[in-house]
């Protein structure tokens, strides 16, 4: 923005230093009315071609600027796609662990809880 704002500036001072010194040139002229008035003239198409050229410059300009933009933006999102893709798998990953060893430890308890109830099993039956 600030950019944009000193580009205005530039050109409003631009344009009012061309008015002011075609004043000055009219007043300060040794030459016929008719002669300056060309001169005028020349320098106005002049100026316009100028004023013309920056235009178009500015707008290619701000179509770059566009271009780039959009390109930084697909990059950025694709980069966070990535991201949250290998944040999936990780916690995928964890969460695999988890029912790995939950399912280990349950085996295990299974095997203690048998094994007791085996034992406690066989006691009464030897005591009868």
């Amino acid at each position: 923005m600030a950019d944009d704002s000193r580009g205005w500036e530039f050109l409003t001072g631009f344009l009012l230093g061309a008015i002011v010194g075609a004043a000055a040139a009219l007043m300060l002229a040794p030459q016929s009315g008719e002669e300056t008035r060309e001169e005028l003239r020349e320098r106005g198409i002049e100026l316009q071609g100028r004023l013309g050229q920056s235009s178009e410059e500015a707008r290619q300009r701000a179509e770059q600027l566009a271009v780039q933009a959009r390109q930084r933006a697909v990059e950025v999102q694709e980069r966070g796609r990535l991201v949250v893709e290998e944040q999936r798998s990780r916690l995928q990953g964890a969460v695999d662990e988890g029912k790995e060893a939950a399912a280990k430890k349950r085996d295990e308890l299974m095997g203690r809880f048998e094994a007791e109830k085996a034992k406690g099993g066989e006691e009464p039956s030897a005591s009868a």
